[in-house]
C-alpha cells in the first residue's frame, strides 16, 4: 500500500504503537491538528505529541543551518576557531555586554518567580559570568587536534591509521540555565556544530546570550553563522522536532525526569544516537569504619547548592547508627545556616529511633520555587522512596535510611537511586575498593558528592553527565565534553603500488 501524509485526525482514533498496543486519539488533540503538522508516537507509553508545522519549520531551519555549517567546518582552521572561542569570552567579560544579558536574564527570573519556578540555576550572576569565561577560555587553550591519530597500524608495502574526526551536529535541550551555552559550545573544538533548544524560563537570556556574544564572536572569527544556532522557540513541540531530524548525529537532553526520558525516547525511535541526563541526587554510605569528621565534611559540602551532584540519600550502618546520625544531622542543619536557611529530612520508617526527639517534633519554614511553606522539619518516608530528587530550592533536604550492613546499602543504591554518584565514607581502602566493583555508578568517591563536574574536576566545561538508569554507555564516559565528541576515519597510505589481494600462483 502507498503511504500517504496525515492531514487530519479524528477523536476517538486508534493509533498503534509498540507492536501491540494502541491508543486513541483525543477530542482536544483532533481539534488542534491541522494539514502540515506532524504526530509523533512515543512508542514507550503510546503518549501522542502534536507537532504544529510552524514549530517543526523553525527546528528544521536551526538544524539545517548547523548542518550547512558543519559541511563548512572541514576548511575552518583550528586557529579560527581559538578565535571563537578567545572572543566569545570575551563578549561576556564586556560590561556592556553583559548589563543587556542581566537586563533580559532579569526578565527572565521575574516571570519564572510567577509561575513558581525555580530559580536557583537561572540567575544570570556575576558567579555565573565568570563561570562561563572560564570555560571558554579553557576550550580556546585546549589541545584537541580535530585530526589527531587514535592508532596506526603498519604493514609491509601500506599502512592504515585511525583519525578522531568531527562527528557532526549536536542537538542540546536543556533547562533554565544560561551557562550551558559556554558549555555546549565545546563541540565546536573537535570540528562539529551545535543547535540549542532553551527552555522558556532562559530564552529571553538565550536570546541576549546569542545576539550580544556568541553571533559576533562566530562572525568575528570567520565560522559558519550557523555553527552555533537557536531554535527560537519556547514549545516542548520544538525539542521533539529538533531531535527527530535526521540530521543530527548526537542529541544531547539536560534536566531531569519524565520530559528527559521522553525527548530520549523521541530521538532513539529516530535512530539518533542519546546522552540523557535523567534523575539526579547522589548518595552517601557510611560504613561501620567511617570517620565522623569526614563524614560531616561530606555532608555538608554536598549541600551547598541543588544541582544534579547534591546529596539526595545518606546510607548509615545500624551499629555505627547512634554515634554517626547525629554526626549527619548537624552537618545538614549547618549546610542550612550557611544558606541562612533551615533543613529538611525524610527518613525511612524504623531509622527514627536514631534521630533525637527535637528533631521529630520542631517545625521549621521550608523555601520552595512556588514560595515558604511550614513544614516539620523531620518526616517517615517508605524505602520505596528513596529514589525520589527532593528539588528544593534554598532549604537544603535529604533522606536518611538506616541499613543493616554496607552490602544492603550497596542493593538499596542499585534499586532505587538513579544510579548516578555514590560516595562511601569508610577508613577502610578494601572496603571502598570492593564497593566501588559492587555499585552500579558512573562516579564513585569517598567524599563529598559535588565533585562530579566536568569543568571541576577535568578541567573540560562538561555537555552533559550520564547516570545509568537507561544502561550504561557504549565507549564513553559518563562526562561527555566537547573533545569527546567524534567519530573515526580511517586512511591507507599505499607505498608499494603493487599491493594485490590477488591469490599467489
Amino acid at each position: 500500500m502507498t503511504a500517504q501524509r496525515l492531514e487530519t485526525l479524528t477523536p476517538g482514533m486508534a493509533v498503534p504503537f509498540g507492536g501491540d498496543r494502541v491508543t486513541f486519539v483525543t477530542r482536544e488533540l483532533a481539534e488542534r491538528f491541522v494539514p502540515g503538522d506532524r504526530l509523533i508516537v512515543e512508542q514507550q507509553s503510546g503518549t501522542l505529541l502534536h507537532v504544529p508545522a510552524a514549530e517543526q519549520a523553525l527546528a528544521e531551519d536551526a538544524v539545517g543551518r548547523a548542518h550547512a555549517a558543519f559541511m563548512a567546518m572541514g576548511q575552518v582552521s583550528d586557529a579560527a576557531i581559538t578565535n571563537f572561542f578567545d572572543r566569545f569570552a570575551a563578549g561576556l567579560a564586556d560590561d556592556d555586554v553583559w548589563a543587556d544579558i542581566q537586563a533580559a536574564n532579569r526578565d527572565d527570573v521575574a516571570r519564572a518567580k510567577v509561575k513558581g519556578r525555580s530559580t536557583t540555576r537561572l540567575v544570570a550572576s556575576n558567579a555565573m559570568r565568570d563561570e562561563m569565561i572560564a570555560g571558554l577560555r579553557q576550550w580556546r587553550d585546549a589541545d584537541v587536534g580535530r585530526e589527531r591519530v587514535l592508532e596506526r597500524v603498519d604493514h609491509d608495502g601500506w599502512s592504515v591509521d585511525q583519525f578522531a574526526a568531527p562527528l557532526g551536529v549536536v542537538a542540546f535541550v536543556f533547562e533554565g540555565r544560561p551557562n550551558v551555552f559556554a558549555d555546549a559550545c565545546g563541540v565546536i573544538r573537535s570540528g562539529n556544530t551545535v543547535v540549542f533548544r532553551i527552555g522558556s524560563d532562559a530564552l529571553g537570556t538565550a536570546r541576549a546570550i546569542v545576539s550580544r556574544a556568541l553571533e559576533p564572536a562566530l562572525a568575528a572569527a570567520g565560522l559558519p553563522v550557523g555553527a552555533a544556532s537557536l531554535v527560537n522557540s519556547a514549545e516542548h513541540a520544538s525539542a521533539w522536532a529538533m531531535f527527530c531530524d535526521r540530521r543530527v548525529a548526537l542529541a544531547v537532553a539536560r534536566g531531569s525526569g519524565q520530559a528527559v526520558a521522553q525527548l530520549g525516547a523521541v530521538a532513539r525511535q529516530a535512530g539518533t544516537p542519546v546522552s540523557l541526563h535523567g534523575t539526579g541526587g547522589a548518595w552517601i554510605i557510611a560504613d561501620a569504619a567511617a570517620d565522623p569528621v569526614r563524614l560531616a565534611a561530606a555532608v555538608e559540602n554536598s549541600l551547598d547548592r541543588k544541582a544534579c551532584n547534591t546529596l539526595g540519600v545518606c546510607c548509615i550502618v545500624r551499629s555505627r547508627a547512634a554515634a554517626l546520625t547525629p554526626v549527619v544531622l548537624e552537618a545538614l542543619r549547618a549546610a542550612g545556616i550557611r544558606r541562612g536557611q533551615g533543613c529538611k529530612l525524610h527518613v525511612v520508617e524504623g531509622g527514627q529511633a536514631f534521630v533525637p526527639a527535637r528533631w521529630l517534633t520542631e517545625r521549621t519554614t521550608v523555601r520552595r520555587a512556588e514560595g515558604d511553606s511550614e513544614e516539620a522539619v523531620t518526616e517517615l518516608m517508605s524505602t520505596q522512596a528513596l529514589g525520589t530528587e527532593w528539588e528544593w530550592e534554598e532549604t537544603p533536604e535529604i533522606s536518611l535510611v538506616i541499613v543493616e550492613d554496607l552490602a544492603e546499602a550497596i542493593d538499596l543504591f542499585n534499586r532505587y537511586s538513579p544510579q548516578f554518584i555514590a560516595a562511601v565514607i569508610s577508613q577502610d581502602a578494601a572496603v571502598r575498593a570492593s564497593a566501588y566493583r559492587r555499585l552500579n555508578a558512573p562516579f564513585v568517591g569517598d567524599g563529598m558528592t559535588r565533585w562530579v563536574d566536568g569543568q571541576f574536576a577535568l578541567s573540560r566545561p562538561e555537555l552533559g553527565l550520564s547516570n545509568w538508569e537507561n544502561g550504561r554507555l557504549f565507549a564513553r564516559a559518563g562526562v561527555l565534553a566537547g573533545d569527546g565528541v567524534f567519530t573515526v576515519r580511517t586512511r591507507m597510505q599505499q607505498s608499494d603500488p603493487g599491493l594485490s589481494r590477488w591469490p599467489k600462483c
